[in-house]
């Protein structure tokens, strides 16, 4: 069976169904309040599961900040940091490294195996290649080296990941436990082991910002519109379920010591690994490698202490649910009423054309399904 590993494919994106001042803290609020759906209980306010009706509501609402980054990215308050990046040798990791140093941010990659290019663009100094995340003593070798060799770490983005290309299906028996075993040690673990290494290594500045890329495959809630009557790719939504899981009981340990734990789902993007899919990559809002950095980044730096332990969309800045109880709830109510408002604002000329898009979604995912 073929295998497919990445340095981030936020898969659940391809098959689902504004902004304050960089300087300081989201509060997720902003212009959103016009919105019917703010949950002030939960501090924010959530994005919608249905990845179609979300760009299509982006497109209603000319939202800039979904639709145009650059209208609202800056980066400046990067400029001087030290970032160490899992992952960052090719796909999304490769992005956001060139955006760093296009910054002035000192931009550290970690990866299992580096290029001419990445050593060119960082440094050779600032490249420990050969490292796996799911080996223990090579991640704790990086993080007892690297505060010494260049001081402690500003932020840290957990980016490497992996994933099995075939979906698994129950129902066609085609579930391949080493392949989820694998998936979770990469995508679950592999970003707990090197956050631990780099604490107990004393590698990490006063008041660093500890960046887990995850998916929205990992939120239990949305799986009941995203996976609607499929189910399949276990060992995938598994991993991100729980690394998001471990992102936050993360963010509960570490927040005394001033460390901030965000889970970012970096949204779609068009990758060498989701050219197979570049089908929907129009009507689900698929972006260059190079503006789904900047949308990474935007959110670490908007993002603190007050967000530790939150799972945010960069498509939009909004909050994704983990589970499937009051906040699954809060979140269904509120895609419910914007559906109602948007179904409202293009009845008169953009309903069947975004009914047809959704069916064009659809089929394309059965498609898949039937592979």
């Amino acid at each position: 069976m073929k295998t497919v590993s990445l340095a981030l494919l936020p898969l659940a994106a391809a098959f689902s169904t504004l902004s304050p001042s960089p300087l300081a803290p989201a509060q997720h609020t902003s212009a959103l309040r016009m919105s019917d759906g703010f949950d002030e209980t939960r501090g924010g306010t959530y994005s919608m599961a249905d990845q179609v009706a979300r760009f299509a509501r982006a497109k209603a609402e000319n939202n800039e900040r979904y639709l145009n980054i650059d209208s609202v990215f800056d980066g400046g308050d990067l400029s001087g940091k030290r970032v160490l990046v899992t992952g960052g040798n090719r796909g999304l990791g490769l992005a956001i490294v060139k955006e760093l140093v296009a910054i002035g941010a000192t931009a550290i990659v970690v990866c299992r195996s580096s290029s001419t290019e990445v050593e060119r663009l960082v440094g050779k100094w600032n490249v420990y290649d050969g490292v796996d995340v799911t080996d223990d003593e090579a991640v704790l070798k990086v993080a007892k080296r690297v505060k010494g060799d260049g001081g402690a770490l500003d932020v840290v983005i957990n980016n490497a990941g992996y994933f099995y290309g075939p979906c698994e299906l129950v129902k066609e028996g085609t579930l391949n436990f080493e392949e989820q075993m694998k998936q979770i040690d990469v995508c679950a673990l592999g970003p707990l082991r090197m956050n631990n290494a780099l604490v107990q290594s004393k590698a990490l500045a006063e008041g660093c910002k500890l960046v887990i890329i995850t998916s929205q495959a990992g939120s239990v809630e949305w799986r009941s519109t995203q996976n609607k009557g499929t189910g399949g790719d276990y060992g995938h939504h598994m991993s991100r379920a729980a690394c998001n899981m471990a992102a936050k009981l993360l963010s509960e340990e570490v927040k005394d010591m001033g460390y901030a734990v965000l889970m970012l789902h970096p949204g779609f993007n068009r990758t060498e690994m989701t050219a197979k899919y570049k089908e929907i990559w129009d009507i689900e809002g698929a972006v260059p490698a190079e503006e789904g950095a900047k949308r990474v980044l935007y959110e670490v730096i908007r993002n603190g202490m007050e967000q530790t332990g939150q799972f945010i969309n960069c498509e939009d800045g909004l909050l994704i649910p983990c589970t499937a109880d009051k906040d699954g709830i809060a979140a269904r109510r509120q895609e419910t009423s914007l559906n109602r408002s948007l179904q409202d604002s293009n009845s008169n000329s953009n309903t069947p054309s975004q009914s047809a898009t959704r069916d064009a979604a659809e089929t394309l995912w059965r498609r898949r399904q039937d592979r």
